[in-house]
Parts: C-alpha cells; structure tokens; sequence
C-alpha cells in the first residue's frame, strides 16, 4: 500500500485535475490524503459560499473514498499575500505527518496565481532531503486554468498517463458534489468537456480515458 498525497489551491482542485487518478489509488487500497489551502471563497463575496464549499469537498472525498481531508482555509486569490515560507512549513508538517510515496500538485504556470504558489510550496517541502523515500512528484493540468496561461516558455507537457476509463464516472459523480463550481457547456469545467477531456488525453496513448502528469522526480 501507497501512501498518496495532493495538495490542491481551492476546493474542486483535488478533483479537476487528477480525481479519476486518485480514484485509481482508492480502488488500488492506497492511502489517499488530500489538503486543499484555500477556502475559494472570499475573493468572490457570496455569503456563505466558503461554508458550501467545505460541504462540497466533504461529500466529494466520501464519493472518491479519500482517508483524510483537510481543509485550511487560507484566503482565497491572496496566497501571495502570506509569506511563501509559512506556507511550506505547513505543507511540510503535513508531508512529515504523513511520509507520502507519492505526491499530485498543480502545473506552476497555471493562469491561476494561487496555483503556482501552491506548486512552488508543495515541491519545496517535498525536496529530496526532507523526504527521501518520495517516489513520485508530479503535477496535473487544472481545466479552466492550466490551458489559459502564459505558457510558450514552459508549457504543460505530459510526460505521464493515468489510464481512467474504469474511474472516470467516479471522478464526474464526486465533481457534481461542487454545484457551485460547475459551468455548463461548453466551459472546460463542465461534466460534459471533463468527459471529452479524458477522452482526448486518452486518445493520445490509446485509452478511452486519461489523466495526464509532467513529472518532476520519479525514483524506481
């Protein structure tokens, strides 16, 4: 048994990207622990939306079969605003906690700002030295943010597929626990283009479904 780890921005992160993938790890009896920062909420002024999501994120790692989800609550658009290494400390309380083999993060050149610091932390706790008996960091495209960044220096290139043909309802049922977040057609955070998503990276390695990963250590 694995123990799994991904560090997500917002809530509907932990799924957006590599939800069929850590249903995979669940299906697998991994140990499958997710830590979203942000309450995704304050930058939007809806009352009550940061208590709608925590529910949200609660009944969707229930549908994934997650072991353990925390949510931190820092402020949502404003990680830049909090000294980046208070921010690594603790994700390296959490990572030395749990001594993960494998850890998901975001691509650091997403449009999103949050997304990159998140990346930028996650990769800094997890540096070889802290944790030695890592085997996998790498990080997943986010729909919605990932394709819409100034990426022509360092675009997102997958390097790693994670075959969820057998996964991907359970992905796309946890996603509907997030009705807040959900768009409708054709936005990129809609059930119909997650579906077709899956299917194009699938296509490009010959699987009816996939999730796609850039590498960033891998240790066999």
């Amino acid at each position: 048994m694995s123990t799994v780890l991904v560090l997500a921005a917002h809530p509907d992160d932990e799924l957006l990207g590599v939800g069929g993938t850590l249903a995979r790890h669940v299906a697998d009896g991994d140990a499958v622990h997710a830590v979203v920062l942000t309450e995704g909420a304050s930058s939007r002024y809806r009352k009550g939306l940061a208590e709608d999501l925590a529910k949200s994120a609660h009944r969707a790692a229930q549908v994934l079969g997650l072991t353990s989800l925390r949510l931190w609550r820092l402020p949502d658009q404003r990680l830049d605003a909090l000294p980046l290494i208070e921010v690594v400390q603790q994700v390296e309380a959490v990572a030395d906690a749990l001594r993960p083999d494998l850890v998901y993060t975001h691509f650091p050149g997403d449009v999103n700002a949050d997304h990159g610091i998140a990346a930028r932390a996650a990769w800094t706790a997890c540096r070889p030295y802290v944790l030695p008996r890592l085997r996998r960091f790498a990080v997943f495209e986010t729909p919605s943010s990932t394709e819409w960044g100034w990426s022509a220096e360092t675009p997102f290139t997958p390097s790693l597929y994670v075959d969820v043909a057998g996964t991907l309802e359970l992905k796309l049922e946890a996603m509907s626990c997030y009705d807040t977040e959900l768009r409708d057609p054709p936005h990129p955070r809609s059930l119909p283009a997650l579906r077709e998503r899956a299917a194009y990276w699938g296509s490009r390695v010959g699987r009816e479904a996939a999730e796609p990963f850039q590498v960033l250590r891998e240790v066999l």
